[in-house]
């Protein structure tokens, strides 16, 4: 069967990553917010406390939770997205539990303590790359939702949460050093989370795909890593197409680079936001 693909023209050279901008609490509402541009896909995510945590936890229990969801606005794409009012789809439903799984693997949750945070990603903009996005953006927030948790005293070392009997008889939260707060967040997170996606195109590869790209790679892959070189997730397709070990090789050799310099901008966009 022939296949056919569309021509594509780049500015960049395979290896070099879509240009990355972060605002921060474009919100005002969420406990952190971010407007997260990698080139021409935008993200909007907002990251909140819930009230309580999931219904299936016990109530006893020292650790927490967190969620994510996915939505793609209906001005994102170049025909309108039908809001899914009767819940997520397939699609969506897929990339939001790889969002949260994700999030929940970059986490511990027993330092996090009983907090249910859950981290919403609404694309405004589509244009490749959004689950990816997506998760890189929700790290931000995730962080500097937690940041801010332990700030006002609701995410604590274990040694220093109240009792249910303290609570009850008007328990004031401790203040933390600076040290101790940067310590207990880098408990919490102890490694940031990134992803990007990499394909093979008549046999080269390519970093960060934008939608022309991606649609048309004969291999497309996204990567999720930890900042200390861990593995996430990996997801590779041959659309109508193989590969060999060498080129996996190659797409993995490629993510890592992009990764690294998405390790590099988080560091760079935290550093000092309270």
């Amino acid at each position: 069967m022939a296949k056919f693909k569309t021509e594509f023209n780049t500015d960049r050279k395979a290896n070099e990553m879509r240009h990355v901008e972060v605002e921060i609490d474009f919100t005002p509402n969420a406990l952190a917010s971010i407007l997260y541009r990698q080139g021409d896909t935008v993200i909007l995510v907002c990251c909140t406390k819930e009230a309580r945590l999931p219904g299936w936890f016990p109530r006893d229990s020292t650790k927490g939770w967190v969620h994510a969801e996915y939505s793609l606005l209906p001005g994102s794409t170049d025909s309108r997205f039908r809001r899914e009012r009767r819940g997520a789809k397939g699609r969506t439903q897929e990339i939001e539990r790889l969002i949260a799984r994700s999030l929940r693997a970059a986490v511990d949750l027993e330092a996090l303590g009983p907090v249910a945070l859950n981290v919403d990603c609404d694309v405004l903009n589509a244009d490749g790359g959004t689950r990816c996005a997506s998760i890189t953006a929700a790290n931000i927030a995730l962080r500097l939702a937690v940041r801010r948790l332990i700030a006002q005293g609701k995410c604590l070392p274990l040694d220093m949460r109240p009792t249910e009997d303290q609570r009850k008889g008007g328990w004031t939260a401790p203040s933390l050093s600076d040290t101790e707060k940067e310590n207990h967040e880098n408990a919490v997170i102890p490694h940031d989370l990134a992803a990007i996606s990499v394909g093979l195109i008549d046999g080269d590869v390519y970093l960060d795909l934008d939608y022309v790209l991606d649609s048309n790679a004969d291999v497309d892959m996204n990567v999720v890593k930890t900042a200390d070189g861990k593995y996430v997730e990996i997801q590779g397709t041959g659309e109508e197409s193989t590969f060999s070990s060498d080129e996996l090789i190659a797409l993995l050799g490629s993510a890592d680079g992009g990764l690294d310099a998405l390790f590099e901008a988080q560091k760079v966009i935290l550093d000092g936001i309270e």
